[in-house]
């Protein structure tokens, strides 16, 4: 199948009565283009034959410009592949950020290659047409099986009914919380939750009921007592790589906190992006309270951000169709070549093996903040880690100082579901795009805590 390489039509930029030689003026009109915004960062440009046949040059005048669009750092290419817009790293941007949490870059695996390799394959099988029109629904009964196979390991057996394809996890959030709760109900959380929660909390006019916590997560005491007192609509948990925290619920709180959502009549959110970097993932709260639960994975922290693909598993058929209903009223529908990708991945295995790659990655960049910042929380897994800050020490201040250094953090505030929480910082790992990079950034949080960030009592 041939496919249409992206527009060349900067190439009308190329000034030929300039005084200068022709690959120079070539070299500038993609420096020009790309300066304007007409080519992006992972553009492919066309082959140096075809530039050289429209502009009527010779092949090695092409050959030259596109050399010195290289030496320029405009260019980057790889045998067999072509020659694209180079995408600026972290370093020279001037900033590296350890506050998005991305699953780091997969070791053994080329997500471009993969990528690449994929969408040719669905576009080869598949009626264009058919793929790209509405599919407004729970899912097809092979993307609903790939959702139910990826999520075994942890969830357990899952029927397809009970199972409904997103476009990402915070349209599932979405949905779900228009599902189950009304202006003024209450929602309860952790004293540092997911601010994708907060923020939708604030838009939907949900009350936060903050629970006390500990190492483990929700105290059982004060859960069950707030469920008995609140009457809330819900309970949000991420049990697994508690975010921002870090830490993961065990077993034996995970039992109590399903037993209080049974005996209370309590819906259960969980919201668990990072069990499949575990290789042995403790059992979802899904598992244990199926009744009571709605279940949701993204793919965003294990595979790519960009499949834009979370899987939500609703207690029974008729509460997934609620939520589908929920889903179609906001997002309508996920990008049906996305979530090609994602099913065709989960169905032949590219997915488990892009999975392995993230997971020796993460261990790899959990082991140097272990080794540079060995007071900060997380599994050997996590892709992000969690520092408490002393008393006193304002965590703001802290992330201004991180900002004058060229790094981005986040501190708690960001995360605080009301005027009490911990005090500290969430350090993200898989941001950075190489281990030498994120070593130098970890290095910088080093040193700016050592040194740079004197106690500051609040008042």
């Amino acid at each position: 199948m041939t496919r249409d390489r992206p527009t060349a039509g900067w190439l009308k930029r190329v000034a030929r009565n300039g005084g200068q030689p022709i690959y120079l003026a070539l070299a500038e009109a993609l420096e020009a283009a790309i300066r304007d915004g007409e080519l992006q960062p992972g553009d492919q440009l066309p082959p140096q034959r075809a530039v050289a046949g429209q502009l009527g040059v010779d092949f090695t005048t092409v050959t030259r410009a596109y050399g010195a669009a290289r030496a320029r750092g405009l260019v980057e290419g790889a045998v067999g592949r072509g020659t694209f817009v180079r995408r600026a790293t972290d370093d020279e941007a001037g900033l590296v950020d350890l506050s998005m949490n991305l699953p780091p870059p997969p070791q053994g695996v080329s997500l471009a290659a993969l990528l690449k390799e994929t969408t040719a394959a669905i576009l080869d099988r598949t009626d264009v047409a058919t793929l790209m029109a509405y599919h407004a629904g729970p899912g097809t009964p092979a993307q609903r099986a790939a959702g139910a196979a990826w999520l075994a390991p942890y969830v357990g057996a899952v029927t397809a009914e009970r199972l409904v394809v997103c476009p990402g996890a915070q349209s599932a959030l979405t949905a779900v919380l228009t599902t189950l709760a009304r202006p003024g109900a209450g929602l309860v959380v952790e004293p540092l939750t997911y601010p994708g929660l907060t923020a939708l909390a604030r838009r939907l006019d949900l009350r936060l009921v903050v629970c006390p916590v500990d190492d483990d997560g929700f105290v059982p005491e004060a859960l069950a007592r707030l469920c008995a007192e609140e009457r809330p609509a819900a309970i949000y948990v991420v049990p697994t790589t508690r975010n921002p925290v870090a830490t993961t619920m065990g077993l034996t709180r995970r039992r109590a906190v399903a037993a209080i959502a049974e005996d209370s009549g309590t819906w259960l959110i969980e919201d668990d992006p990072y069990s499949r970097l575990f290789d042995t993932p403790p059992p979802a709260l899904a598992a244990l309270a199926p009744d009571r639960t709605f279940h949701i994975a993204t793919l965003s922290k294990t595979l790519s951000p960009g499949l834009r693909t979370a899987f939500l598993v609703a207690p029974t058929g008729p509460l997934a169709m609620q939520v589908t209903a929920s889903l179609r009223a906001t997002a309508l529908m996920g990008s049906p070549l996305t979530t090609a990708v994602a099913v065709r991945w989960i169905r032949d295995g590219a997915a488990e093996r892009l999975l392995n790659g993230v997971r020796l990655e993460a261990r790899a960049r959990r082991a140097l903040a272990a080794e540079i910042l060995p007071m900060a929380r997380g599994a050997p897994e996590a892709i992000h880690v969690w520092l408490d800050l002393p008393a006193g020490w304002d965590a703001g201040r802290v992330h201004g100082l991180a900002a004058a250094r060229g790094l981005s953090l986040v501190a708690a505030d960001a995360f605080a579901a009301g005027s009490e929480h911990p005090n500290g910082l969430r350090i993200s790992l898989g941001g950075p795009a190489s281990q030498a990079l994120l070593r130098d950034a970890l290095s910088k949080v080093a040193t700016l805590l050592a040194n740079d960030a004197p106690p500051r009592v609040i008042v």
